[in-house]
């Protein structure tokens, strides 16, 4: 199957491959830029082996590179239930608009329970939504509750790493641009960037450009039926600012390509474009399931790490690629002892 063929007949199998378990990266690599990086070209499927110091070097003068600034927070916490005492935890998300926030819930939680978030904050739950996913509602504003998140949360690291979240995480599951606090996991292709390789960026003649979009609980979900059309995707918020929109666009008028730092970021400015490409300013929430066969409306290239199997991250980066092209990299990736998913290393799809 090649770039824009449709998916139709394509499986959650189609996108499986084996992964030995010591290439999961527990850990990132002792410094953010020192990470290895692949190439995948779009046109050939050919590959080639870098380090993420020279993404510089592998993009044009005249490309512009957009990067996620949400920041992630310490959105797991524990809570008791009012009257039954009974322990559960919650995996919470950005508020909405409306001051509801969306969560993951473990424990046994109905509509209308109330109870007492650790550190002593209160709320009740609104809605049950199917999937472990909730509704809840606190007795504080958004900012206060974010507050007491800071002070009493831990970081949420994903379920493949099997470890507790430590100091280091604090600082190492952030990017060093996070600015909008709002997601529950970090944008991992983000991760690898350094002041320096920034500053390198804006020396070859390489613009950078930041949107918004805060990663939902719904990312940590396996993919739980076997037909891919099947899927529902989780809603998660995204701002456009005017300063990116004007970047992409003149961009665009010179030629240049545009990179999406990230799977977030891809998203964010496929679901906010026009039909015909064109982007404005917009904020909302992003459903959006790109998969092969969708075609790409801003994007010209990616960078991204390594994908768990049958996720819809592997989806939307072979939507871009081929399945074929991906998974044949992905075997290569796994011979040449890359390391995998959100501490891994990086490929660049261009």
């Amino acid at each position: 199957m090649t770039p824009g063929e449709s998916e139709q007949g394509l499986t959650a199998s189609d996108f499986d491959f084996d992964l030995p378990p010591q290439q999961i990266a527990e850990r990132p690599a002792t410094v953010r830029d020192a990470s290895r990086l692949m190439t995948l070209e779009r046109a050939s499927g050919a590959t080639g082996h870098h380090r993420f110091t020279d993404l510089p070097t592998l993009l044009s003068p005249g490309d512009l590179l957009v990067l996620n600034d949400t920041r992630v927070f310490p959105a797991r916490i524990g809570a008791t239930k009012t009257g039954t005492g009974g322990r559960v935890e919650l995996l919470l998300m950005a508020a909405d608009p409306g001051g509801e926030w969306g969560a993951i819930g473990k424990g046994r939680l109905r509509e209308g329970d109330t109870l007492t978030l650790d550190g002593g904050l209160d709320g009740h739950i609104t809605g049950v939504e199917g999937d472990g996913f909730y509704r809840v509602r606190f007795t504080c504003s958004p900012a206060e509750v974010t507050g007491h998140l800071e002070r009493h949360g831990i970081l949420p690291l994903p379920p493949y790493i099997r470890r507790p979240a430590d100091a280091t995480d604090r600082e190492r599951y952030q990017t060093v641009f996070a600015a909008n606090t709002g997601s529950v996991a970090a944008p991992t292709s983000g991760l690898h960037f350094t002041d320096a390789v920034l500053a390198a960026l804006g020396e070859r003649g390489i613009q950078t450009c930041r949107v918004t979009l805060h990663v939902g609980p719904g990312t940590f979900l396996p993919m739980r039926v076997e037909r891919i059309e099947d899927h529902r995707m989780h809603a998660e918020r995204f701002v456009i600012p005017p300063q990116a929109a004007e970047a992409v666009r003149q961009t665009r008028q010179r030629g240049g390509r545009v990179i999406a730092c990230g799977t977030t970021v891809t998203r964010a400015l496929e679901t906010a474009a026009s039909e015909g490409g064109t982007l404005e300013p917009m904020e909302g929430e992003s459903r959006l399931f790109i998969r092969p066969g969708y075609r790409f409306r801003v994007i010209d290239g990616l960078v991204t790490n390594f994908h768990l199997p049958r996720s819809t991250l592997l989806m939307l980066v072979s939507a871009l690629v081929s399945r074929e092209a991906v998974l044949a990299a992905y075997a290569e990736a796994v011979r040449e002892g890359y390391r995998f998913f959100s501490y891994g290393d990086a490929m660049l799809i261009r």
